[in-house]
């Protein structure tokens, strides 16, 4: 199985920026969306996402997300603009299959509780 890392750019609707790092970028994405964890994101409501890269080797997507945190937020914003000028989730279609299989798993075990 190839690894693959991803450094990645999250905005609120105001466009607070949050820059992050993650090898399972559907589950991490998805877990802002929920708000799984108390913190930055959660505080902001920032988790809609407007920039990713994708890093073969964990610790060059290390540095890139070092790198990206260091800079002033108007070279983030001219990095996300230049890629996505209109500020869309980009994962705004393919993150909806985790909203589904939450519902399923919910639906799965309300029929194993009539059941049983």
């Amino acid at each position: 199985m190839v690894e693959k890392y991803y450094v990645y750019l999250l905005s609120s609707k105001s466009r607070v920026l949050y820059t992050g790092i993650t090898n399972d970028l559907g589950r991490r994405v998805h877990e802002h969306k929920i708000a799984e964890a108390d913190g930055f994101t959660k505080r902001y409501c920032v988790n809609r996402l407007v920039y990713y890269e994708t890093f073969k080797y964990v610790g060059n997507a290390i540095r890139r997300e070092k790198e990206i945190k260091g800079w002033l937020r108007d070279r983030k914003i001219a990095l996300i603009e230049a890629n996505n000028p209109t500020w869309e989730d980009l994962s705004e279609k393919w993150a909806r299959p985790f909203q589904y299989d939450k519902k399923q798993v919910l639906r799965f075990a309300q029929d194993d509780k009539q059941r049983g």
